[in-house]
């Protein structure tokens, strides 16, 4: 560091009055211009190439931070581009970036009331908000998160403090415990299963249908092996839906299957949960009311930047029984159920101020504005669906209920698989490499799709159509190489 500059300069107001002032001027002008394709959607870099960029410009002399602002800007994808149509991350509202400044800003936890008095109550506010919209009763409770993944860890938890033979939290393992999930379920469930020490025997994946769902009909029959092989399973998740196709499991089955044998009941809603919000959609998560403990994320379909999500709970206390300890710097006793001291039901400790973007964008455009985009969201997928359905050289891998959409391009039947296959890889990879658009791909048992998720209300229909169009030119160009 320069010797002129002293400890007192990075909390200089004029500085930062001055500054600010430009970044935001900056951000506007780069929105606009994502918004009417000035710009690509994603800067294709060699990530070694990448690595060596950044860290030269580490090493070299100081920069001014709207000149380093603006060449991260650059140098990252952009989700606010209309023809970003890839991942499961949403297109924020861009008030929430200004909401980031304020609660930098003000660096105050949600672990206790003193760190946190506003990041509290609206934390209460917005997950009672949430859970009102699930269909639950006052006596639910929940609390915010860092992402889907820790939800889904923290719900397997209460599951297992709750369903368990023996107190595991005080006593540690002492029976094998399993849980049960889709074979389609996020990646994150496998996970959490193993960070409990479950191991490979104590996820039973259950087969799925034509439609990627999973099947009731042989819930009974995975249960009673598992038990034939001195398993206790104690929780069954069901997927809201799942993350390569969207599918919605049925969860009224999975609600009556789970009472019927005293299992606890868990629905990631991760993604597809946020249709709680639309009239118009909530029939596809109907039954999710019946869950012990549902997780939703706020930075998928509802405008949010990640990592945004809310762990609800049926009977508010499960959540509390299942971290109960000491913390005599923190709180008097571990016993009491205390709302405003967020800390006695999460793994955070020192957490952000997640409740400030819903709030925020609630209170600004109104307490529908979550329902507008999902329905804009799904309204768009089933344009995108038509115009895949109505071409001959294109095949959808499932009718998508949620904003996700999977197909791929076949020039000619002369084509085996794997042929397909690589030939998909390679439309996919010189589409992104173009800056065009951004989509991904997947794998449905052995053949790779090409994978939209729609995440950002001002796609068109005229994008969509230009999305097809261009793939179709790749892939005609990438079959002639590949038939000579």
């Amino acid at each position: 560091m320069k010797e002129h500059i002293k400890i007192e300069d990075p909390y200089d107001s004029k500085a930062f009055r001055k500054i600010g002032h430009e970044l935001i001027d900056v951000l506007a002008n780069h929105l606009e211009a994502v918004q009417t394709g000035a710009h690509s959607v994603y800067p294709h870099k060699n990530p070694n190439k990448e690595l060596e960029f950044w860290q030269n410009d580490f090493n070299d002399e100081l920069s001014h931070p709207l000149s380093l602002f603006k060449t991260i800007i650059a140098h990252s994808t952009q989700l606010q581009h209309p023809k970003y149509i890839g991942h499961q991350s949403a297109s924020p509202a861009p008030i929430t970036s200004l909401v980031a400044l304020m609660v930098d800003f003000l660096n105050n936890g949600t672990g206790v009331f003193e760190m946190g008095p506003a990041s509290n109550a609206m934390e209460r506010i917005i997950t009672d908000f949430t859970a009102k919209k699930v269909g639950y009763h006052a006596s639910a409770s929940g609390l915010l998160t860092s992402g889907g993944t820790l939800a889904n860890l923290t719900a397997l938890l209460a599951a297992r403090r709750e369903k368990a033979p023996s107190a595991i939290w005080q006593n540690g393992h002492k029976e094998n415990l399993a849980v049960m999930v889709s074979e389609e379920a996020h990646y994150c469930i496998d996970r959490s299963a193993r960070i409990l020490g479950l191991g490979d025997k104590g996820i039973i994946k259950v087969p799925v249908d034509k439609a990627f769902k999973i099947r009731p009909d042989l819930l009974q029959k995975h249960l009673e092996e598992a038990k034939s092989k001195g398993l206790h399973v104690f929780c069954i998740v069901g997927c809201a839906g799942s993350t390569a196709t969207g599918s919605y499991d049925d969860l009224n089955a999975l609600a009556k299957f789970s009472k019927t044998n005293n299992l606890w009941f868990h629905v990631d809603g991760a993604h597809g949960g946020a249709v709680v919000f639309s009239k118009t959609h909530k029939k596809l998560v109907s039954g999710i009311e019946k869950a012990d403990s549902i997780a939703i994320d706020f930075h998928k379909m509802l405008m949010t930047p990640a990592l945004n999500t809310a762990l609800l709970f049926k009977r508010g206390s499960d959540i509390y029984k299942t971290f109960a300890q000491k913390a005599q710097y923190l709180w008097d006793t571990p016993e009491t159920e205390e709302w405003y001291n967020s800390a006695k039901k999460t793994f955070e400790c020192t957490k952000r101020f997640l409740s400030a973007n819903a709030y925020v964008i609630l209170k600004t455009y109104g307490k529908d504005i979550f329902e507008k985009n999902i329905d804009a969201l799904h309204e768009s997928t089933q344009i995108l669906t038509k115009l895949v359905l109505e071409h001959p050289k294109f095949e959808l891998a499932v009718l998508p209920e949620s904003n996700i959409v999977n197909f791929r391009f076949i020039p000619h039947s002369n084509l085996n698989e794997l042929e397909l296959n690589n030939l998909n890889l390679q439309i996919r990879k010189e589409l992104v490499e173009s800056g065009q658009f951004y989509i991904v791909q997947t794998t449905i048992k052995g053949k790779r799709y090409l994978r939209c998720t729609i995440m950002n209300p001002l796609t068109s229909n005229a994008d969509f159509v230009e999305l097809i169009h261009t793939i179709e030119k790749i892939g005609l160009t990438l079959y002639d190489v590949l038939i000579k």
